[in-house]
């Protein structure tokens, strides 16, 4: 047998006994927020990277981290999010996993106030519970703390994950006009520094 042939056999008994294919193809996918048919390796998946959102101000940011909790899903099924300085020391987080990884929450869209006093985020659940529903989470920079969007609308649900900023800190998102109909949508528009102020405090 020569070297290189070796070298190859020798790698696969390797992978193999780690628990993953020398055909890297059958490796399972890693993100992408999906079931597996099968469940994959424990040893898989351990390159996954956060993603990192950085205020406009460069002071804070906002990590994302898959919470890889079940083996029957890519990692990426329930989100944590954390908000540091930039300099590293931790000021708040939010946990949005799921003891069994199947009955949570994984971020869909996120984006800092032009201000960067807030940093908004929405969700989708991650055992596809109200999939008409896109919970939506608010950090406030000066009270240091991640509360709930729908608190601040009178408890309505928001009906899209998308929303965007029309102001400083004006949130421009997505409700319904009367409880229980999904087909009347209606635009409102939250100014989040005196809609988190009235918010009790955490």
């Amino acid at each position: 047998m020569g070297l290189s042939k070796l070298i190859q056999v020798s790698a696969a008994v390797i992978l193999s006994t780690a628990g993953f294919s020398a055909d890297a193809s059958a490796a399972p996918p890693c993100s992408g927020h999906q079931a597996l048919s099968t469940p994959r390796p424990e040893a898989s998946c351990r390159n996954i990277v956060a993603q990192v959102l950085v205020s406009p101000d460069k002071a804070l940011h906002a990590v994302i981290l898959p919470a890889d909790i079940s083996l029957d899903t890519t990692p990426d099924m329930e989100s944590r999010v954390v908000i540091r300085t930039s300099s590293g020391s931790t000021v708040t987080s939010k946990d949005h996993s799921s003891p069994r990884g199947m009955n949570g929450y994984y971020v869909y869209r996120a984006k800092w106030s032009p201000d960067s006093q807030f940093f908004v985020y929405s969700l989708i659940s991650s055992g596809g519970h109200s999939p008409w529903s896109f919970p939506m989470m608010v950090f406030s920079r000066k009270a240091s703390a991640i509360a709930e969007f729908s608190a601040m609308i009178e408890g309505k649900p928001t009906l899209s994950g998308d929303f965007s900023f029309s102001g400083p800190h004006l949130l421009d998102a997505t409700t319904w006009k009367q409880a229980g109909d999904l087909d009347d949508k209606v635009p409102i528009m939250i100014d989040l520094e005196a809609a988190f102020a009235k918010l009790p405090k955490q």
